[in-house]
């Protein structure tokens, strides 16, 4: 059994509370109370895409992505868990190639300066290294322990 809430969906609950505070602020700038900063434009897109790629890993680890499983539920068990293993080895190997291209632009953009914050837009390059690392670790986390293919804790149905 695992713990409630991944270190991933803690991160991504963080990175969510800042944004709202960011934008907090962008909205009381335009007001007459006071003038607000410019960074805060680009900090909140910072902020979203850092959350939106970090908590992916958490959907993952929660087999929470979206899926169309009535055709799957209608094949026999171990089919399932074949198709599910196959699934998870293509899936590991595209978010393989998508660290290796996220390493690459951290590489290219290492000097591009951010238009207002003092660091390099390498830093925003990082969301998608580090965010495909944890999903290639919740992947093979899967695969090792014998989950492909097996149906998520909880099923919603709309």
């Amino acid at each position: 059994m695992f713990r409630k809430y991944s270190f991933e969906a803690c991160i991504g609950s963080v990175l969510f509370i800042g944004l709202f505070l960011v934008i907090l602020v962008q909205i009381f700038g335009r007001t007459p109370l006071f003038s607000g900063p410019i960074w805060t434009e680009e900090v909140a897109r910072w902020l979203w895409v850092w959350m939106a790629l970090i908590s992916i890993s958490a959907v993952e680890r929660n087999k929470a992505h979206l899926r169309m499983g009535f055709l799957m539920q209608l094949m026999p068990r171990g089919f399932q868990r074949a198709l599910g293993l196959v699934s998870d080895l293509v899936y590991l190997g595209i978010a393989g190639h998508l660290v290796w291209i996220a390493w690459k632009s951290i590489l290219r953009t290492w000097n591009n300066e951010s238009v207002s914050l003092p660091t390099t837009d390498a830093v925003l390059y990082a969301s998608a290294f580090f965010a495909f690392i944890l999903i290639v670790h919740r992947i093979l986390r899967r695969i090792l322990s014998g989950d492909s293919g097996d149906a998520p804790d909880k099923e919603i149905v709309l």
